[in-house]
């Protein structure tokens, strides 16, 4: 088909259809604009009530906190705890002098005899003085004091041994041994491991 319209209908035409599509696309960027602000606002407008929401949250919390005394009620458990603690320390070192008695003196060997003991609170140990009638003896007293099996001490060490003094208490026994013992960790004569301890 032959188009015989004049040059300038022709260019009016041309302009025509070019001003339609720039009016659509500006028609769709319009749009998309507005969509986008949309989106916008809407995300700003959830943020801020989020933020809001959460600021809510944290100034309740602390109204809590601050209504519950959290730091004092902290403060009054790690006293607690504090005293446990020290309640266990002082149990861990109490002897039960009874048992302890009893198991040492089954420890004794013949031809000897216990003849004092002095507790070392401070530091777990103990300072037993015997008597015995020979040197062999008495340190055999100490060598039955460190054995592990009596589950008394976790060591016995001689501290002296004297023997034919005149001054000893008893004649029939004239040697004086002297051991320093510590106890065993898991002494059944110590207050805190007393629970499995035999009668």
């Amino acid at each position: 088909m032959i188009n015989l319209l004049p040059p300038d209908v022709k260019q009016s035409y041309r302009y025509a259809r070019r001003n339609v599509a720039l009016r659509k696309w500006a028609v769709m960027f319009a749009v998309a604009l507005f969509g986008l602000a949309i989106i916008g606002t809407f995300g700003l407008l959830t943020l801020q009530q989020s933020t809001n929401k959460y600021n809510h949250r944290i100034a309740s919390t602390q109204q809590l906190f601050k209504q519950e005394d959290f730091a004092g009620t902290q403060a009054k458990v790690q006293d607690i705890s504090n005293s446990f603690r020290l309640v266990v320390k002082v149990l861990s070192q109490e002897v039960l002098f009874s048992k302890l008695l009893s198991q040492i003196a089954a420890t004794i060997p013949p031809n000897s005899k216990l003849t004092g003991l002095d507790i070392n609170q401070t530091q777990g140990g103990i300072d037993i003085t015997a008597a015995a009638k020979d040197y062999g003896t008495a340190t055999q007293v100490q060598v039955n004091l460190a054995d592990p099996a009596n589950k008394i001490f976790s060591k016995a060490d001689l501290v002296n041994v004297s023997c034919g003094s005149t001054s000893a208490a008893d004649p029939d026994y004239p040697c004086t041994v002297n051991i320093r013992a510590l106890f065993a960790s898991n002494n059944p004569y110590l207050f805190i491991n007393s629970k499995g301890a035999t009668p």
